[in-house]
């Protein structure tokens, strides 16, 4: 996440999110909860937004969080998607105004938002700094950017599974799981493309399954299988997926015999820069000492009477 990079193939991203369209609605509760917890967000926030943009929103799910969660915070929300058919799936649900647009290349003017939202959409971008300072461009000034990233820990149950059935059944692993940013990296991604005042949390999710199998199949139907321009071309061997299924099993499930699958979120906030914004004051400028605010005796560093110990040589 340090600079460009091309690890994700986008036109295949589209055309699976294009797949899964027709049966989305069906598999769609994680991005329903991200979309739920970013509402909530913006109904946190002592303002309210003309102009909002659902960046990379699929069929729009943030729009009906929003109307239930922080109604009458937005005026007019547009929709931009990826793929066709699931934004075409939005805009009969929804009817707000919608684009077909790749996450990487947002076909905006410059300060044209006062709020972006990212609903979990972020993970599987090439270039991040470069397209969140593309949103911060798109707000106006003092705009606020609201997202929700995938990462840390996510899946890794499903990545220890999928390393260790491979290496047994095939002799080596192939990449089956996108790369993952970590917590102490958001905030500065955020600092990096020119956002003032960057802060991230985490926010995990952790959801239960019968089988491995049945989280596989959710992830298909969300559109969110593998992606990475590395990853093994040849069909994946059936052996190898059902011992994929065992070690997930025999490693990880509960005493209820069901399979837990992570899901880390980090819940990204930063505001388009405007000189109305509280500023850092200038190093040495402050006029009250910190020994009298904390109530303590000050003491210069190196205090003759209270030298450091050294370390003996030899």
């Amino acid at each position: 996440m340090s600079g460009p990079v091309d690890i994700f193939d986008r036109t295949l991203l589209r055309q699976r999110r294009s797949r899964a369209a027709p049966e989305f609605a069906a598999h769609d509760f994680l991005f329903r909860e991200i979309a739920e917890r970013l509402a909530e967000r913006t109904a946190d926030v002592r303002r309210d937004f003309d102009t909002a943009l659902d960046w990379g929103g699929r069929t729009g799910l943030y729009a009906d969080a929003a109307q239930r969660l922080a109604p009458g915070k937005i005026g007019r929300l547009v929709h931009s998607e990826i793929s066709f058919d699931l934004a075409d799936a939005g805009r009969r649900t929804h009817g707000n105004p919608t684009i077909v647009a790749d996450e990487e290349a947002l076909p905006f003017a410059d300060h044209r938002f006062d709020l972006v939202v990212s609903a979990g959409t972020l993970h599987a971008v090439n270039d991040v700094p470069g397209a969140l300072a593309q949103i911060q461009r798109a707000l106006k000034p003092d705009g606020l950017f609201l997202g929700a990233l995938l990462g840390g820990e996510t899946l890794h149950e499903l990545r220890t599974a999928w390393l260790a059935a491979e290496a047994e059944i095939e002799g080596g692993a192939s990449p089956r799981v996108a790369p993952f940013a970590e917590l102490a990296d958001a905030a500065g991604l955020l600092q990096r493309a020119g956002f003032a005042l960057p802060v991230a949390d985490l926010d995990p999710i952790q959801v239960t399954y019968e089988h491995p199998l049945k989280l596989m199949h959710d992830l298909r139907g969300m559109g969110e299988t593998n992606i990475r321009r590395d990853r093994r071309r040849t069909p994946t061997r059936r052996e190898t997926l059902f011992r994929t299924a065992e070690i997930y099993a025999e490693r990880f499930a509960g005493p209820d015999n069901r399979i837990p699958a992570t899901f880390e979120l980090f819940f990204l906030t930063g505001w388009a820069p405007d000189a109305s914004q509280p500023q850092p004051l200038r190093p040495g400028s402050a006029d009250t000492r910190l020994a009298d605010a904390l109530e303590t005796v000050e003491q210069a560093s190196g205090d003759a009477a209270n030298p450091r110990p050294t370390k003996e040589q030899g």
